[in-house]
């Protein structure tokens, strides 16, 4: 008798972290982790006094600086975890999507970019697969509609196309990307 109350209460006190484990979230969780692993070891390998390299030659001139990229990522991050929680952007915008001005030294640039992941985990845990094509703000255009897949997917491209960018910028510094290693 004992044992089918133990067994009973268990089964109470489970269920709801059962039902809380949406394979969507879980899988969409278990991505954003993957890139996190990435951008932010890259963000971590690159040292302090190249966090402020650009190329300047060619096809380079005028681009974003390694610490740039980085705050844009994470400013992005921010802006699609704030539509899909129905919040505002908790990051002041810098010029050109680039984050906060003030934040230049490597541990502050690390610090944001960790929390715009922490921020992002939140929204993505928001997302399941019975409100996967719901419709919520336009992360970029207030005046339109996204479904909540689509904005959850951007987090990952977005990302991706300036972690491509900064492991170039890596390698001309001789940093060797920890993917890489």
């Amino acid at each position: 008798m004992k044992l089918r109350l133990c067994l009973c209460s268990f089964i109470v006190m489970v269920s709801p972290l059962a039902a809380a484990d949406d394979p969507v979230t879980h899988t969409l969780d278990r991505q954003l982790s993957s890139t996190e692993k990435e951008f932010v070891s890259l963000v971590e390998a690159m040292p302090a006094d190249k966090f402020n390299f650009a190329p300047k030659d060619g096809a380079f001139n005028g681009v974003r600086t390694f610490a740039l990229e980085a705050k844009h990522a994470a400013f992005i991050l921010d802006q699609i975890s704030a539509a899909l929680l129905g919040e505002k952007n908790p990051s002041p915008e810098g010029p050109g999507e680039n984050g906060p001005a003030n934040l230049t030294g490597k541990d502050e640039i690390v610090k944001y970019v960790k929390d715009a992941f922490a921020y992002a985990h939140r929204a993505v845990a928001t997302v399941n697969g019975s409100n996967l094509m719901q419709q919520t703000v336009d992360p970029f255009d207030a005046k339109t509609r996204r479904a909540r897949f689509d904005s959850t997917s951007m987090m990952f491209w977005h990302t991706y196309d300036h972690y491509g960018q900064m492991v170039e910028y890596a390698r001309m510094n001789n940093v060797v990307p920890p993917a890489s290693r």
